[in-house]
């Protein structure tokens, strides 16, 4: 096991966790570094046994012994040790969550390859798709609901947040590990290939000919891709007009929509 001690904060072996606070540069450098910040014993715990390789593990010497087992069964990648103020001035905040581990990034599938690989090969039945999703609150949180409610594969479109940003990570208690998940590289045009391949689309949206959810469901699709909107704006124009039907909550007291995370879990609950 390397423990390696660390004294200095600009210690280049700690370049993965420099300024993890910084959401524009982690946001960039993550993905083109090849690499994902896991934080906590828990969201390690789950990346490792979803099948990802750890570069190095970062942690104050409290939490060695609780990591142990974690460790030892990765004996060549090392494990920076430091006293927590230290650990602070490194990555920018008060690391209390145990530890934290810099991840491989693997490879995105194609969506065609993760429609067909869900639901142990026997292929996606239901599917989310996050559109221009920016908030990674709200990306870890839909997560988070798909996960618990069963959805089979998460779609993310290219000017969506990227779910293995750290924070992401955490708001979804590690579970976006647990759910398939790529990212569409034409859109709206791929929603085409979502229908070629037997998905009755919906999109999520207030508008003049949308129906309730409760009468989508009744409908009994047999392949179903729910389409979530970004914050701000909701869904494109042309993203409504390619779908199959424009869905609807329906709302009391005056409310005209829900949160983007509340509205993912509404709709996967009810759709189970």
């Amino acid at each position: 096991m390397p423990l390696i001690a660390i004294t200095d904060a600009a210690d280049d072996r700690l370049a993965d966790y420099i300024n993890l606070t910084d959401i524009v540069l982690r946001s960039k450098s993550e993905p083109e570094k090849g690499l994902f910040i896991a934080e906590s014993s828990t969201v390690i715990r789950r990346a490792l046994a979803a099948g990802h390789r750890p570069r190095s593990f970062f942690m104050a010497q409290k939490w060695l012994d609780s990591m142990a087992d974690v460790i030892a069964d990765w004996p060549d990648v090392p494990v920076f040790v430091g006293e927590p103020a230290m650990l602070e001035a490194i990555t920018g905040f008060h690391l209390h969550r145990g530890a934290l581990a810099a991840m491989h990034r693997p490879p995105l599938v194609s969506v065609e390859e993760l429609l067909a690989g869900a639901r142990g090969g026997e292929g996606a039945r239901r599917v989310a798709i996050l559109e221009d999703v920016v908030d990674h609150t709200n990306v870890g949180a839909a997560f988070r609901s798909a996960a618990a409610l069963g959805v089979d594969a998460v779609l993310v479109t290219p000017r969506c947040s990227d779910p293995l940003y750290r924070r992401s990570v955490r708001v979804s208690m590690g579970t976006v590990f647990q759910v398939p998940w790529t990212r569409i590289e034409s859109w709206p045009a791929g929603i085409a290939e979502l229908q070629a391949a037997g998905f009755t689309v919906a999109s999520l949206a207030l508008s003049d000919d949308s129906v309730t959810l409760d009468k989508f469901i009744e409908m009994k699709h047999e392949k179903t891709a729910f389409i979530l909107g970004t914050e701000g704006h909701g869904l494109q124009p042309a993203t409504l007009a390619a779908s199959d039907y424009v869905v609807r909550i329906p709302m009391a007291g005056g409310v005209d929509s829900l949160n983007v995370a509340a509205t993912a879990a509404v709709v996967f609950y009810a759709t189970r």
